[in-house]
């Protein structure tokens, strides 16, 4: 029977909030990660990496996933409802040099990432893991940053995932991290699980005691702060929507400050403009704006973050923004909508038609916001049935995630999502099948179990173990 999930404190929301990480301990006895290393050490010299059947090829990895402690860390930072998402890897460090400092990309492409965390991952040691063996390591606080912001590969202030065996990592989904040397030699194995919010937050979904944004006490971040980021990041956690906007007097001298800082070429600097700027109202967002139109892509798309924060006034001008000529700033303004989500229904049928837009990405933007935007719009689950249909790949295994945040509100999709259980790629088939989960409905369930069964495995069959016993 599984046992309650473990909420996490408010102190480690803080931290997870500011630095993007926490390392999270479970209670399995020392035999369970042993057992767990050996059995990956024969899959790995008999079949090679079982890439996305970790789970049925080694089925105790679920029991650690079940664990009360990660149910927990996961059900305060996503919601009750996350999805375990179809990718997940097991990574095997051999190399006594260390990996390039990169952040995942969402199943090989590119897209504007969320600061909100509507994603995150789970890496799992099952080995004792000391920094000699090469653990993965993050730079605390850059989830946020689209640009790498540091120079050099070697960082102050660098954390390592290392510890005993059964040391969990939860991190946000965009936080720049990398394997690191393992010098000792010996096998180094981490498995890595990406998760999935499902639906937006009403209400703090963490052990909340505080309703003030608190700093955490010793936080030390390599690369800078961001207070109001913050703030407004565990406002959002709360339920609450935006809720920055119009908290600030207007002051002339302030905002042109504010605006020279948007094009500060250093990330973080222009990435506090924005967000002090969607707090001074129409004027800020005035600001905004011109940076969304500006000719540097970098300082569009900052602009567009500060504008996803920043309420009503900026509905108007995101809307116009999306008849610009220039696709990034079509792809950055509707991002900024599907974050405003209620402030912003008005432009649901402009977004319905960009799903005819020639530009892929735009596409992608549109199919992404109307799972955020609204989860009970007709017009959206029409949007998103056509996008199932669309000639990119991207487009069509975006609709299906966007289809599983609406739940039941889009069961005239189960048709199309039955269809598409035939695609040549296997996040639409994936996707479509999580769709068809969070809809519920009595036809989704029959059309899942129906595939699930047609497609089920022998998780004990290998070359080696073809039939008996």
């Amino acid at each position: 029977m599984n046992q309650s999930p473990l909420l996490l404190t408010d102190e480690q929301m803080q931290k997870f909030i500011t630095e993007g990480f926490l390392i999270l301990k479970t209670d399995f006895p020392e035999s369970f990660h042993q057992a767990m290393t050996a059995e990956l050490g024969k899959v790995y010299d008999e079949e090679g990496n079982p890439g996305n059947n970790l789970l049925p090829r080694i089925r105790e990895i679920q029991q650690a996933f079940d664990s009360p402690v990660i149910t927990g860390a996961l059900t305060s930072v996503l919601g009750p409802n996350y999805m375990l998402h179809a990718h997940r890897h097991g990574h095997f460090n051999a190399q006594p040099v260390a990996g390039g400092w990169h952040k995942d990309s969402y199943w090989g492409y590119s897209r504007m990432r969320n600061h909100h965390p509507w994603w995150a991952m789970i890496m799992y040691f099952p080995q004792n893991t000391p920094i000699e063996l090469g653990p993965t390591s993050v730079v605390p606080g850059t989830q946020n940053y689209e640009s790498r912001t540091f120079a050099s590969d070697e960082v102050q202030g660098e954390a390592y995932a290392s510890g005993e065996a059964g040391t969990f990592a939860l991190i946000h989904y965009d936080i720049w991290h990398r394997s690191t040397p393992n010098i000792l030699g010996n096998a180094r194995y981490m498995l890595k699980f990406e998760f999935m919010r499902t639906a937006v937050p009403t209400k703090p979904s963490w052990n909340n005691l505080i309703s003030e944004w608190k700093e955490p006490a010793d936080l030390a971040l390599p690369i800078a702060n961001h207070e109001d980021m913050w703030e407004e990041t565990w406002n959002w956690m709360s339920g609450k929507l935006g809720s920055l906007a119009n908290t600030a007097e207007a002051n002339e001298e302030k905002l042109a400050a504010l605006a020279t800082a948007l094009e500060d070429s250093f990330e973080p600097n222009a990435l506090n403009a924005a967000y002090a700027l969607a707090k001074y109202g129409a004027p800020g967002v005035k600001v905004l704006l011109a940076g969304l139109h500006h000719e540097r892509l970098d300082v569009s798309r900052t602009s567009a973050y500060g504008l996803s924060i920043a309420g009503s006034d900026a509905v108007s001008g995101l809307i116009d923004a999306l008849e610009s000529d220039r696709s990034e700033t079509v792809q950055y303004a509707i991002f900024a909508l599907g974050e405003l989500r209620s402030y912003a229904e008005s432009a649901l049928p402009k977004l319905v038609e960009l799903l005819s837009h020639s530009d892929a990405t735009v596409r992608i933007a549109v199919v992404e916001a109307l799972g955020i935007l609204s989860n009970s719009s007709e017009i959206a689950v029409k949007g998103l049935i056509t996008a199932l249909s669309d000639e990119d790949v991207q487009v069509r295994f975006t609709a299906g995630l966007s289809l599983s945040r609406m739940g039941a509100a889009a069961a005239a999709a189960v048709p199309a999502l039955a269809a598409v259980l035939d695609d040549e790629n296997r996040y639409v088939r994936a996707h479509a099948l999580e769709a068809l989960r969070y809809i519920g409905t009595d036809e989704a369930k029959d059309i899942l179990i129906k595939s699930l069964f047609n497609s089920r495995w022998c998780s004990t069959t290998t070359p080696a173990n073809s039939f008996y016993p």
